[in-house]
């Protein structure tokens, strides 16, 4: 039997509160609040019209049909699916809940992963960017407290110089401030016409073909060791026939970019090292025992050190930019004694910066096209304003160039079609102040795809809503718009979300607390 929905919200506004008791007056509330069920807690749900038929997986037959207008509200309701936190928070909580997910069953095993790869050597790798000019920052030299989520640490001077006088345009070269932890001036340069605003966009933009090169040369380095080590290459016959001799150590990642305060790209990477099997090349194996953790630490730290990308000529820079590691590339060992870093902990915090983008920065923005750029872009704005004026300067169409290499006077408004061939993308992704790749990667063979968890959980859902194994749905749906048409309807949707949540919760701490029952007994 249904129970009336109870909602906790004082102060609701005049247009929303009626709206709400218009909603949950009409007879059909319990129908329309299980229609919303699958979008329930979502920001902005997608809004689809159509048919929906039932079709049998085995003869094809047509079982059922459906129109949308027989449906509440005359439309189908859909989660829109934005991993952003700043966007939708419930749909980035899914998002999160998948990512850790996939990472931990990367160290651990599980959904589908062979529990064995938690025996292989595994180290946390940080990469940061380098400097592109002095910006305030936070240091603590030396912990004392117990736990770094609530750390009160003291931290140092941010950048305490004796001699450091002035730049050339006259600003403070020092800064004596201990920062706290939520300090504006914190990522902001000392002084922003010495920043290298170009060079740091461009190595945002590049900074994946960076990791690319680095990932190639640690598996090099590595099989360079297996050979000191006259530890032979693994035989592998193709399907085709062909063999192929493969070295015996291979490294899988699972990585997530974090976008620091300054605006600089740094990323959070999961080695983990597996070998082969020449019998099944896809199979997760163990290494060979020559092949050790403090052999991948020590190839992380050769690769961060010696890879570079230098960029393509550019009109403004002829000979290109140099991209390379900043000095601290910082390489952990997770599970060690000290039980600072355990499996849990990495993947809820690679969970957790996968549903972030530019927020740190302060900004955030839908794609930018030339008629919203001016009112984000600003050569002699804020440090954001000028990153985002650089993604747009330097990746100005081609015509924009003349004869010298000399840019025309203002070529905002020009074609986002007319692009140059490489650095034309930084306009695509000024929104993102150069970065274009996403906030989640993985080798193949680290662990599960999303794929595969959203396959998982919808097959759940379908038996948990009884509907025939044999029994697929098929729809033909056109999106119409997106959004509740009414704020009462969100409300009200998004409290049973919570509710709903709230109860599958309790029930897992229950079953749970019943299951250490039974355990204690025995």
């Amino acid at each position: 039997m249904s129970t009336p929905l109870t909602i906790y919200r004082p102060g609701l506004a005049v247009g929303r509160d009626a709206q709400v008791l218009h909603r949950a007056a009409s007879p059909e509330f319990f129908g329309w609040l299980e229609h919303t069920r699958p979008a329930g807690g979502c920001a902005r749900p997608i809004r689809l019209t159509g048919t929906i038929a039932a079709v049998d997986r085995n003869t094809g037959r047509i079982t059922g049909h459906l129109h949308t207008d027989e449906l509440p509200d005359r439309t189908l309701y859909k989660a829109c699916g934005n991993r952003r936190e700043s966007v939708c928070p419930d749909c980035a909580w899914v998002y999160r809940g998948d990512a850790y997910q996939l990472t931990r069953s990367g160290l651990t095993g599980g959904k589908g992963v062979p529990a064995s790869v938690g025996r292989h050597p595994v180290v946390f790798a940080t990469f940061t960017a380098p400097s592109f000019g002095p910006a305030h920052h936070r240091h603590i030299p030396r912990h004392t407290c117990r736990n770094r989520q609530r750390c009160d640490c003291r931290p140092a001077p941010c950048r305490a110089r004796s001699t450091a006088g002035t730049c050339p345009h006259g600003q403070p070269a020092a800064c004596f401030a201990r920062h706290d932890a939520n300090d504006p001036r914190l990522g902001q340069p000392l002084c922003l016409d010495c920043y290298d605003h170009d060079h740091q966009v461009v190595w945002n933009y590049f900074s994946g073909e960076l990791w690319r090169r680095t990932k190639q040369a640690i598996e090099r380095h590595l099989a360079a060791l297996s050979r000191q080590r006259s530890i032979p290459k693994v035989r592998i016959v193709t399907a085709l026939g062909k063999v192929r001799w493969v070295p015996p150590v291979r490294v899988s990642h699972g990585k997530v970019a974090e976008m620091q305060r300054r605006a600089a790209v740094h990323f959070h990477v999961l080695l983990r090292l597996d070998g082969v099997d020449p019998d099944d090349p896809d199979a997760l194996v163990p290494p060979p025992a020559g092949i050790t953790v403090d052999d991948l630490d020590a190839a992380v730290h050769y690769a961060a050190s010696r890879i570079t990308v230098t960029t393509p000529p550019h009109p403004d820079q002829p000979d290109g930019w140099l991209i390379a590691w900043g000095a601290q590339v910082d390489v952990r060992r997770i599970n060690s004694t000290d039980g600072e870093l355990t499996d849990d902990k990495v993947a809820a915090y690679l969970a957790k910066y996968a549903t972030k983008a530019t927020e740190a920065t302060g900004h955030s923005s839908a794609r930018l096209t030339p008629a919203t750029v001016d009112d984000y872009a600003d050569p002699e704005g804020d440090h954001v304003a000028r990153l985002i004026d650089a993604c747009w300067h330097l990746g100005r169409p081609a015509h924009a160039d003349m004869a010298s290499g000399a840019a025309t006077a203002d070529d905002r408004q020009g074609s986002l079609d007319a692009k140059p061939k490489i650095y034309g993308g930084l306009r695509r992704w000024a929104h993102m102040l150069g970065f274009g790749g996403h906030f989640l990667t993985k080798a193949r063979r680290y662990s599960v795809t999303f794929a595969l968890l959203r396959d998982t959980r919808a097959t759940y859902r379908r038996e948990e809503d009884d509907q025939p194994a044999d029994t697929m749905t098929v729809g033909t749906l056109t999106y119409i718009g997106a959004g509740w048409l009414t704020e009462g309807d969100a409300l009200l949707a998004n409290t049973a979300a919570r509710q709903r949540r709230e109860s599958r919760r309790i029930g897992r701490e229950e079953l749970a607390h019943e299951a250490w029952l039974v355990g204690a007994a025995a």
